[in-house]
């Protein structure tokens, strides 16, 4: 999560989205940085609003608006499955090593899901508390530009961004009865993310 007071924007850390770079290249620019722990730097839209939104209107009698990335469904799961296929994952409850693309979707759309595939919803990153405010500014993850644009000049502050965090490279595809099933599903995510911008 990066804040920028004088700006009044929170960039919120959709899992999986790209936001280490984000973080690598404006953690100077910020006034607020939450690396650590995960929860916080990943700290969903009504957590967000609950403790830091709240601090900014008692203390100071004002709002961040927020924004954040968001990733197509499939290609949001397909980073997490590679992302526990890693190496140092082996062994590990998490890990997805010998499990192909389709049955780790599968096991996502279980209840409840097993370990290895319980990985949230951006959907759900993007629900508010009642009366909570949302996100203002939702960006496409494949729309890079249109998400450095904006920030360049919201922050009056050129900056280059580099990758980080890549998921090691496998075999994402699904099979056309998985991949209805997930639509069906997840259409809440797949809402969120036609509706970016």
């Amino acid at each position: 999560m990066l804040v920028f007071y004088k700006e009044r924007l929170a960039f919120l850390s959709v899992p999986k989205t790209g936001s280490t770079a984000y973080h690598s290249a404006l953690h100077a620019r910020a006034d607020l940085v939450i690396t650590h722990p995960p929860e916080l730097k990943h700290a969903p839209v009504r957590r967000y609003d609950r403790f830091f939104q709240n601090m900014f209107r008692k203390m100071y009698d004002t709002e961040m608006e927020i924004m954040a990335v968001v990733r197509e469904p499939i290609d949001w799961l397909g980073s997490w499955y590679r992302f526990r296929r890693r190496e140092d994952r082996i062994g590990h409850p998490h890990s997805t090593r010998d499990l192909s693309f389709d049955a780790f979707v599968q096991a996502y759309m279980q209840t409840p899901r097993p370990e290895f595939a319980d990985v949230g919803s951006q959907s759900e990153f993007f629900r508010t508390r009642n009366n909570g405010v949302g996100a203002s500014h939702v960006f496409k993850y494949d729309h890079q530009d249109s998400i450095v644009d904006f920030l360049q000049s919201r922050l009056n502050f050129d900056f280059t961004l580099e990758r980080e965090n890549v998921s090691p490279p496998a075999e994402t595809t699904l099979s056309s009865a998985t991949e209805a099933a997930l639509r069906k599903h997840s259409k809440a995510d797949f809402a969120v993310y036609e509706a970016a911008q």
